[in-house]
């Protein structure tokens, strides 16, 4: 059983573990240590055994926290799930008809003429301009 040596609040401690959960070990003490550091920054030099129970406590509170924020997004992703397969439930609706108003020949003819007529005009200045 391999043995790690993890250090809260400034103070160091030799922990034993199971083969292949040392860098779990490592995280949570890591994670105690963050919050006996606090503890330590505001009160200065704490007993050993209240260091812990207060650092203990602050990562209980904020893991409590985290269970509610955690239970409410399982609530709503729920919802959200009911309300998917309800949207899948049911049938699509049937398409719509959208009738697009048709441009009259005439008007294409005009715009036409004024095309050609605009292009002619460009040539004529074109060759003007080059004299």
């Amino acid at each position: 059983m391999p043995e790690v040596q993890i250090t809260i609040g400034t103070r160091t401690f030799e922990v034993a573990c199971q083969v292949g959960e040392e860098q779990y070990l490592l995280a949570a003490a890591a994670m105690l240590d963050a919050e006996a550091s606090v503890l330590v920054d505001q009160i200065g030099r704490v007993p050993e055994t209240r260091m812990l129970l207060m650092a203990g406590l602050m990562l209980a509170d904020k893991t409590a926290g985290l269970e509610d924020k955690l239970r409410e997004s399982e609530d709503r992703a729920a919802g959200y799930l009911g309300e998917l397969q309800t949207l899948r439930a049911t049938p699509a609706p049937a398409p719509e008809r959208v009738e697009v108003p048709v441009i009259p020949a005439k008007v294409t003819d005009t715009l036409a003429e004024i095309a050609a007529r605009v292009e002619s005009l460009a040539d004529e200045m074109e060759q003007k301009s080059a004299l």
